[in-house]
């Protein structure tokens, strides 16, 4: 079972909407991630805030996200802290976490609830209302690049709020599975290169053909393609942050020898596949010798276009037995 993750910025309802959430379905625990930090650090969040300062408290964030993936953690509803979104790591984390929901409102009905709320240190100023404008402009991309869904909650009670999310997330089934497909150098030449080892269909075709599964598997499935080895490396690194859930990637010609690629794959932990087209055993020597595959979980060969399929399927797979 998927967690049901809250975000927005303070005094939006997290913590409220959470516990109405575990009222009307009981299969749910609730947190607070500030304070499972608090239990965890001994010590109030203005006295971690005063003593080592923002930075500190944000790593802090981190490494419980990262305690409660590597846990297994699920069941959850995760009020997050205000700023957790802030970091690309956190969002990264968030959406492998679980459902990510964006709990957002008003400046206005932010600061008619938290005016008088002296443990906020971040409100702790001459201007409450005019930091509170400033800092909700400045997290609400963040907020929405880690959010599968965002709810306005302006007008809607809690139980209210909470009855929204779980019909999104029955209506969801959870959080969607999001593939990036990854083609190397002279990939976008299909049916105009060697016909008689590549095929006769077209680049088009082949994204056609990845759409139409991702429509019938009910996840995301983002392409891309470059015959540059550094714009490669760039969007394997962007998968990092973005919530790839998996990656499919033919290298190309950058397979034999592209140890930069090989080592961007390995940075990234979620399931791998490396897919070519044509034979790769029967062709020329060098074709035979593939320095990304030791990064990757899997490699597939001489399957045709329906090659990428079968890595699609054993990404997909591989997802749903974590």
């Amino acid at each position: 079972m998927s967690s049901i993750i809250l975000v927005g910025y303070m005094g939006c309802g997290k913590t409220t909407v959470g516990r109405c959430i575990v009222d009307l379905a009981k299969k749910y625990t609730f947190a607070d991630t500030d304070a499972l930090i608090v239990a965890q650090q001994g010590r109030s969040i203005n006295d971690i805030f005063e003593t080592e300062g923002e930075p500190a408290f944000r790593a802090m964030e981190t490494a419980l996200l990262e305690k409660l993936l590597a846990d297994k953690s699920d069941g959850l509803v995760l009020a997050t802290g205000g700023g957790m979104p802030v970091r690309a790591e956190n969002r990264r984390l968030l959406r492998q976490l679980g459902t990510v929901i964006y709990l957002r409102v008003m400046p206005k009905t932010v600061y008619s609830r938290i005016r008088h709320d002296t443990t906020r240190p971040l409100l702790q100023c001459d201007d409450p209302m005019g930091r509170i404008r400033e800092m909700m402009e400045n997290r609400d991309p963040a907020y929405e690049e880690a959010a599968d869904t965002v709810l306005d909650v302006d007008s809607l009670g809690p139980r209210e709020a909470a009855g929204e999310i779980l019909k999104i997330v029955d209506r969801d089934g959870g959080k969607q599975m999001k593939l990036l497909v990854i083609n190397g150098p002279n990939l976008n030449f299909l049916g105009i290169r060697e016909k008689g080892i590549y095929g006769t269909q077209d680049y088009e075709y082949l994204m056609n053909m990845i759409q139409e599964k991702a429509k019938k598997e009910d996840c995301e499935i983002v392409c891309f393609q470059s015959n540059h080895e550094g714009a490669i490396i760039d969007r394997i690194q962007e998968a990092y942050f973005d919530g790839s859930d998996g990656i499919v990637i033919n290298p190309g010609a950058y397979t034999h020898y592209s140890y930069a690629i090989r080592d961007a794959l390995a940075s990234i932990t979620v399931p791998k596949v490396e897919i070519h087209i044509s034979d790769i055993t029967k062709r020329e020597e060098f074709r035979k010798i593939s320095v990304t595959k030791p990064a990757c979980d899997y490699q597939i060969y001489g399957k045709g276009l329906e090659g990428y399929l079968m890595a699609i399927d054993f990404v997909l797979q591989k997802n749903r037995e974590m």
